[in-house]
């Protein structure tokens, strides 16, 4: 094993967080930055100075007296930022406070130790207050284990061991000055630097997998939601609808399906503009989510058009459900920067049948739809009900 002095390891910190932070400045995340990636991007800024900093004391450039105090009340600060932004990914956004009274507190205690400087003092400070910053990170990075990718839970269980290494070292100097065994001081010193590069190098390209990550749920999640509304899209919708077709097989409670068009919706866009209709279609969203039970599903369609997927509903249930969300919806005029706008809309309710597919389905709940368009709109009707076999 080959071994590195002090300033070497500091030095290799430094290149290495630089590097980092110009991964991180021209990495693309997209149009909008999460807050939790500014400040990992921050983090290794102020990192990458601390440890050229203290790697420029090690070489004799800056004095000792300044390079080891600012540059470690630098690193602590790094390293507070650094568990700042992984809870700020774990859905905390209240850290800053907390991190810069913890930030302060730890500057404080090296600080004294840095002055006292008795039988290293130091060393044991920085290695323990280190290594509780990076154990805080870990905690967030598992804050929501079940919930958390593979990929996540490697992170927090690497950065916890590493961490406890960078701590053990603080450790093995209060309790066991001279080593123990083959434990000697100078290989906890070898271990704990090969863990503080190990933590730059997962920390730092775990963020950019973790943006990947994130991107690519996101991207799937756009391929069955409308971005719009937030409910499932057409693919999303018929997704949801496939085991209710196959139930329908089955000799049971039947699945209702309605299908609504919003009446005259053209006239929003050409008088009151895109904006206008967008808040109409989410609102009518919203309508329909308090008229259904948690079990129902709306989704869109196309355009104007959604559907409304309800299980266990027979014919004249699903009928009445509809006329409360045509009441609702008829009742609850949208208000813009121009005008109070009143919508209306057509329903077609149909029931799931055991012999259909989608196309039928939907082409009988379609059906419905126009009648109630060619009856004067605002309205709500039945499907032709199946035949009766003798």
């Amino acid at each position: 094993m080959m071994n590195l002095d002090a300033t070497t390891m500091v030095l290799v910190l430094a290149l290495g967080n630089l590097a980092l932070c110009a991964v991180l400045t021209f990495f693309d995340h997209g149009p909008v930055r999460p807050p939790s990636w500014a400040a990992w991007a921050l983090s290794k800024q102020v990192q990458a100075g601390a440890w050229t900093v203290l790697a420029l004391g090690g070489l004799g450039v800056v004095p000792e007296a300044l390079a080891l105090p600012g540059g470690y009340a630098l690193l602590f600060a790094g390293v507070a930022i650094e568990a700042g932004a992984a809870w700020e990914e774990a859905g905390h956004p209240g850290w800053p406070r907390p991190a810069l009274v913890l930030c302060g507190l730890a500057i404080l205690a090296f600080f004294v130790c840095y002055l006292i400087d008795e039988q290293g003092l130091r060393s044991v400070a920085a290695s323990l207050l280190l290594g509780a910053f990076y154990l805080a990170a870990a905690l967030a990075l598992g804050a929501r284990w079940r919930e958390a990718s593979l990929l996540q839970r490697f992170l927090a269980l690497a950065t916890a061991v590493l961490a406890l290494v960078v701590a053990a070292r603080g450790l093995s100097v209060l309790l066991l000055p001279g080593g123990w065994r083959w434990l000697s001081s100078e290989l906890l010193r070898q271990l704990s630097g090969a863990a503080l590069y190990l933590l730059m190098l997962a920390n730092g390209f775990g963020v950019l997998l973790l943006a990947r990550e994130r991107a690519g749920r996101e991207l799937a999640r756009l391929e069955v939601v409308d971005p719009l509304t937030n409910v499932p899209n057409r693919r999303g919708f018929f997704n949801a609808l496939a085991p209710w077709m196959a139930l329908a097989r089955r000799p049971g409670l039947p699945t209702a399906l309605v299908v609504l068009d919003l009446d005259g919706f053209k006239r929003v866009n050409d008088g009151y503009g895109h904006p206008a209709g967008d808040a109409v279609l989410r609102h009518v969203v919203e309508l329909c989510k308090r008229q259904l039970r948690d079990s129902d599903l709306v989704g869109r369609l196309v355009g104007v058009e959604f559907a409304i997927l309800l299980p266990r509903t027979n014919l004249d249930e699903a009928s009445l459900v509809a006329e409360r969300i045509r009441a609702a919806i008829a009742s609850s005029p949208v208000k813009s920067e121009r005008a109070m706008i009143a919508m209306t809309a057509s329903f077609g309710v149909t029931v799931i049948r055991p012999e259909d597919s989608t196309v039928t389905l939907f082409q009988r709940a379609d059906d419905a739809l126009q009648a109630s368009k060619r009856a004067g709109r605002n309205r709500v009707s039945q499907a032709v009900p199946a035949p009766v076999e003798t």
